[in-house]
């Protein structure tokens, strides 16, 4: 478990590690470069460096902790095609026995999101996410509505294209933010204040990450004057 520096979440929780890129969003993946940098420094969890690793060991540690909004698997995608459903119910088996806390569950695997949703238990504290950083990928808001989430949302990091008609029917919550890294490529102030304005005629939560950039703490997090720090209606169940 670590405090985390995401500012939409407050911990992390990794029961696998690692991933493969499959759409653009992931071509300058932070959790790529990170695991590298954990293996090199001979870090144990990252022993296989990027290469999906399952993490049984740590199954338990929610259990341990006090209330807080969790973000699993920041290091991997728990949907990932190599990991086996017996071990994802394992993982929900967690959470709903978990309800102090809340659960962030985010994926680009949308489809295996929809096939394996009716064989999961989805309690109130399981939020279910996918990523849409650009107009290809817009098709995954159609399986995440198809799931039994209570919360839906989006992930629209790294916001790489302008989003035009969202279907935000049924989504309980957008998040946007800009690439950082050494080579991030940009966006535009228009795309993120569409996307913004979508959601408020729409009465969805919208929380503004980052404007990103090879300095992103300097670039901030201010749009059109203010922060957005919206969040979906939930409770901890204590």
């Amino acid at each position: 478990m670590a405090n985390s520096s995401i500012e939409w979440t407050e911990k992390t929780w990794n029961p696998t590690t690692g991933c493969t890129k499959i759409s653009q969003g992931c071509k300058f993946c932070y959790a790529d470069s990170f695991a590298k940098r954990l293996h090199s420094m001979g870090v144990d969890k990252y022993r296989n460096g990027f290469k999906l690793t399952l993490h049984p060991t740590v199954l338990n540690e929610p259990r341990k902790w006090k209330a807080s909004i969790i973000f699993v698997n920041s290091m991997s995608d728990l949907f990932h095609e190599d990991v086996p459903l017996k071990y994802i119910q394992e993982v929900f088996k967690v959470m709903n026995e978990c309800p102090q806390h809340q659960f962030q569950v985010l994926t680009k695997r949308a489809e295996r999101l929809e096939e394996l949703s009716s064989l999961l238990n989805w309690t109130e504290n399981i939020w279910a996410g996918v990523s849409v950083e650009n107009q290809e990928t817009m098709f995954r808001i159609g399986h995440l509505q198809k799931t039994g989430a209570f919360i839906k949302f989006l992930s629209c990091e790294p916001l790489l294209q302008n989003l035009p008609n969202l279907n935000l029917n049924s989504i309980d919550w957008v998040i946007v933010g800009g690439e950082s890294g050494f080579k991030p490529r940009p966006m535009k102030p228009e795309w993120v204040l569409d996307i913004r304005n979508q959601c408020q005629n729409s009465n969805v939560p919208f929380f503004f990450k980052q404007w990103g950039g090879k300095n992103k703490k300097m670039a901030g997090r201010m749009l059109d004057g203010r922060t957005y720090d919206e969040m979906p209606n939930f409770h901890f169940s204590i």
